[in-house]
């Protein structure tokens, strides 16, 4: 294990592309970070960087202090796992999952023991014998987790290694991750575009776009206290609904108006102006009565099995509203009212940036 540390790290390719700009986290011992971001953001170059694929423009990269900015790939002691499973289909499980190992020469012996450990960690002890092609898409890509498994390597670089699988088998090597995260307590860096596996694997998130870092934090910071609307847009399933008001002062107290919809602030500085009102799903509830935050009419009743989402159309917007789990749903056409919670309310600047509650 090892703790990472990247510095002012910057990448600029010779047709003038940026596809990171000053960017610096410092990855503790033992952590496992999840980078997000959408496709082009430059979180996959970030581990072609620490893996010593790419050189850096400027900036710098080191493990438990030591410089490796200029080491060989060969030298850092990191392990990949890519979306492309790159399985050698001629050879069998075993001898995929030593192929590292032997390539550095280690002794046959060790190299059989840490195989046969790594197929029993992963539910592959059954399937060394076996081929690729005779392996389902989760099996092969456990394959590919054990052959980096087998390295013990100090540092774990995963390229959204789950990607081409369908969901079930998505969440089941999740599982299957955090669990051996938690067993080998090795350092990792997880990229992905999925929200659900970055939030869920992940013990901080670092939020990208357009090569910089817009947030890092917990998922439960990321999620409840985005930075800015970027991140507040890009984190959240259903996403967030947002309403464009603006600010008033009203009796001593600050309000926020929109058409249908008006509420007090007391807790926030004075000030006026447009802003962008964010509400996740839960933060609103359906009612029928007078002093519901706004009216609506509802679209439609999502029902997702264990979660229903009603949609409503307010004078102010559509919204995406949490039902209650044993609530009476209403029907489509319905008049609704729903009434907000001022507390749960973020608001942002027209131009993107987070509008801090005092």
């Amino acid at each position: 294990m090892a703790s990472l540390s990247v510095k002012s790290l910057s990448l600029t390719y010779p047709n003038g592309v940026r596809a990171l700009d000053n960017v610096t986290l410092e990855i503790e011992d033992g952590e496992f970070l999840a980078v997000l971001g959408p496709s082009g953001c430059g979180k996959s170059s970030l581990l072609r960087l620490v893996a010593g694929l790419e050189t850096p423009t400027s900036g710098s990269i080191a493990t438990d202090g030591k410089d490796i900015t200029a080491l060989e790939p060969k030298d850092r002691d990191v392990a990949m796992v890519f979306q492309g499973l790159a399985l050698y289909p001629h050879m069998t499980v075993r001898e995929n999952m030593g192929f590292g190992l032997f390539a550095r020469k280690t002794p046959a012996e060790e190299t059989d023991r840490r195989v046969r450990e790594a197929a029993a960690t992963l539910g592959l002890a059954e399937h060394l014998h076996k081929r690729p092609r005779e392996l389902s898409g989760g099996e092969r890509q456990r394959v590919a987790l054990g052959r980096a498994l087998v390295r013990r390597p100090r540092i774990f670089l995963f390229d959204e290694p789950l990607s081409s699988l369908d969901a079930q088998l998505r969440q089941e090597l999740r599982e299957e991750l955090a669990r051996l995260h938690r067993l080998t307590r090795t350092t990792s860096i997880y990229v992905t575009h999925d929200q659900k596996e970055a939030l869920s694997l992940g013990n901080r998130v670092a939020v990208f776009e357009r090569g910089s870092v817009r947030q890092i934090g917990t998922p439960d910071a990321i999620y409840r206290d985005p930075c800015d609307l970027f991140v507040a847009r890009f984190v959240g399933d259903p996403a967030i609904n947002l309403v464009q008001g603006e600010f008033a002062a009203d009796g001593g107290a600050l309000t926020f108006r929109s058409p249908g919809l008006s509420f007090s602030l007391p807790a926030m500085r004075a000030r006026t102006g447009r802003a962008i009102l964010g509400l996740r799903p839960e933060a609103a509830v359906l009612g029928k009565g007078p002093d519901s935050g706004a009216r609506g009419t509802v679209e439609r009743v999502e029902r997702l099995g264990g979660d229903t989402l009603i949609h409503v159309q307010t004078e102010s917007g559509r919204h995406i509203v949490r039902a209650e789990p044993r609530g009476a749903l209403p029907a489509p056409g319905e008049i609704v009212g729903l009434t907000l919670d001022p507390t749960r309310a973020l608001f942002f600047e027209p131009g993107g940036a987070r509008i801090r509650v005092d």
